[in-house]
């Protein structure tokens, strides 16, 4: 059985899913898109043309929460990504999508409208993006408070999604420093093996950062 995963090591959603491989130590082979032909047979099998997608001995997987769901399905490990009780695998699912549509889509534009062409920009969309990242850091930092992991004290899919949306989002529209409890989490994230892993593969690529990779993390 062969798994391959067609990604980027700078993606943020792609290390959302490596995080999950390196949880449980699951082997692929990785189609990087660098690589010559890649791209033009990730697009073949998603028009789309984003990113990651997993195959897996011939099925196609779409969406990085899919493809973490996928592996605890199909190549489970020790480390219960969705946990076994249905309300926290819920609840992972539900912060799951926070730090998706609240984090990592309001960073995005940031950095969508800096490779924007000057007199296309958005600075309406930019702004509405900042105030909906102050407001996703006020409540996170509220609901921080006293735990370890987005879903109490086990790691899930929901810190999967929550390391590279708060390590590039703080990167692009710096978190307050009021906010203790969400920069505690975002340093315990960092210090997570597996994301420390991704983060330190992706470390070469730092100069794509339109807005100018900080000289930290």
């Amino acid at each position: 059985m062969t798994i391959e995963l067609f990604a980027h090591p700078f993606s943020s959603y792609c290390q959302k899913v490596l995080i999950a491989f390196y949880e449980n130590d699951v082997p692929f082979t990785y189609r990087m898109l660098e690589d010559e032909g890649v791209g033009d047979e990730l697009s073949a099998l998603w028009p789309m043309k984003r990113f990651p997608i997993l195959r897996d001995d011939g099925r196609v997987v779409l969406e990085a929460s899919i493809v973490i769901e996928h592996l605890q399905n199909h190549h489970p490990g020790p480390v219960r990504l969705i946990p076994d009780d249905p309300d926290l695998a819920l609840e992972a699912r539900m912060l799951d999508r926070v730090f998706d549509n609240y984090v990592m889509t309001p960073q995005g534009r940031f950095v969508f409208d800096a490779l924007r062409p000057a007199e296309h920009r958005d600075p309406f969309g930019v702004d509405e993006a900042r105030r909906m990242l102050d407001t996703s850091y006020a409540w996170l930092d509220r609901r921080m408070a006293g735990r370890t992991w987005a879903v109490g004290e086990s790691f899930t899919l929901a810190d999967c999604a929550a390391a590279p949306s708060l390590f590039y989002a703080d990167w692009t529209h710096p978190i307050p420093a009021r906010f203790e409890s969400l920069h505690a989490y975002r340093a315990r994230l960092l210090q997570r093996p597996s994301f420390a892993r991704a983060v330190e593969e992706a470390r070469p690529f730092r100069h794509y950062f339109p807005l100018g990779a900080p000289d930290r993390d």
